[in-house]
């Protein structure tokens, strides 16, 4: 039974590093695409993507380190959430303290996606004379995301270990 027991928790632990890595990956390329392209885009209706960005280069603005920014961010947040799930499955951490810890990756997210917005945003407001705020809901659907993880954060810490604490008293009970 204790075999059983560890198997499911093991396969319940992997599973939770393994959604929860792939819910930070995919709030990373949403950071990434809203800030390099439905933002611009939203930004100056009517012009291509490429001809946004031939228009800064041509203005002196720094494109690339721009991109390289946002990108170097979103590829930070799916490294720490990939380094975490690792190193807590190998611990063997239960599988509410890996949820929590990628929880709060993708809370951190929000302070990221807002800082993201300065690199290529701030070079579209200036140099095409638009305001600076975002253009498209999607900066919203990222703050309001890790608003949630934020919130839902201590719930699976509290919630987790109540869990985990009633199922060794279980245990202890069963064994006397």
């Amino acid at each position: 039974m204790g075999n059983i027991r560890g198997n499911r928790r093991a396969r319940a632990r992997l599973v939770v590093a393994v959604v929860g890595t792939l819910v930070v990956t995919a709030y990373a390329v949403l950071l990434a695409v809203d800030a390099l392209v439905l933002d611009p885009l939203g930004a100056v209706p009517g012009r291509s993507l490429p001809a946004i960005y031939d228009e800064l280069d041509r203005q002196g603005f720094a494109v690339g380190a721009d991109v390289g920014t946002v990108v170097g961010i979103a590829v930070v947040g799916v490294l720490l959430a990939a380094v975490l799930g690792q190193t807590l499955l190998v611990t063997r951490a239960p599988a509410h303290v890996i949820a929590a810890a990628l929880l709060a990756v993708v809370a951190g997210g929000g302070p990221m996606a807002f800082g993201s917005g300065f690199a290529l945003g701030m070079d579209v407001a200036d140099g095409f004379g638009t305001d600076g705020g975002d253009h498209t809901i999607w900066a919203g659907v990222l703050y309001v995301t890790s608003l949630v993880a934020l919130v839902a954060l201590p719930v699976v810490l509290v919630v987790g270990q109540v869990r985990l604490r009633n199922t060794q008293r279980r245990l202890l009970l069963a064994a006397e």
